[in-house]
């Protein structure tokens, strides 16, 4: 398999799977706009602010992710051209510092799902309930999305490890 095709079609496909953050986050602002004009009681009224910031931080996620890799996508041709060899070490290293940094990602998203759930459980303002559920629904969703970023960036990283580059 030739090497440039794989990176670009990885990076195409982590291009498409950004976009899934952007469209969440779609969902949270338009939820927060809902619950403000629609909202009648104190606990739909209280969701206005939190997924609102779901939302904003979503967006952000999504679109520094979206840009990178519309960036990288530019560069791999580029880089792949000018030094085939030195390409694929620099993809082998990056690939595994982003394994590792997944790994510290699944520990600790679910402990903040936890300490959410644990404070929505604990107390009774509508507040820090909404606070809460907007967190856990927010984290549940970048969990979701990194959790198959992930298995794609192990996929790719074995190929990237398993291909012999002719000289």
């Amino acid at each position: 398999m030739d090497l440039l095709k794989l990176a670009l079609d990885w990076a195409k496909s982590e291009v498409f799977s950004t976009r899934f953050f952007i469209f969440f986050a779609l969902g949270f602002l338009i939820s927060s706009i809902g619950f403000w004009q629609l909202g009648k009681t104190d606990l739909a009224r209280a969701y206005i602010l939190p997924t609102l910031v779901a939302g904003i931080l979503l967006l952000i996620i999504g679109g520094g992710l979206n840009y990178t890799n519309i960036q990288r996508v530019k560069q791999f041709e580029t880089h792949f051209n000018t030094d085939p060899q030195d390409f694929q070490q620099s993809e082998i290293k990056r690939t595994e510092g982003t394994l590792k940094e997944y790994t510290i990602v699944f520990k600790v998203i679910p402990i903040l799902i936890m300490l959410a759930a644990a404070l929505m459980l604990l107390t009774n303002s509508a507040s820090w309930r909404a606070i809460s559920i907007s967190s856990i629904a927010m984290l549940t969703v970048i969990l979701l999305i990194d959790g198959t970023a992930y298995s794609r960036m192990e996929s790719y990283h074995k190929k990237l490890t398993t291909i012999i580059l002719q000289k």
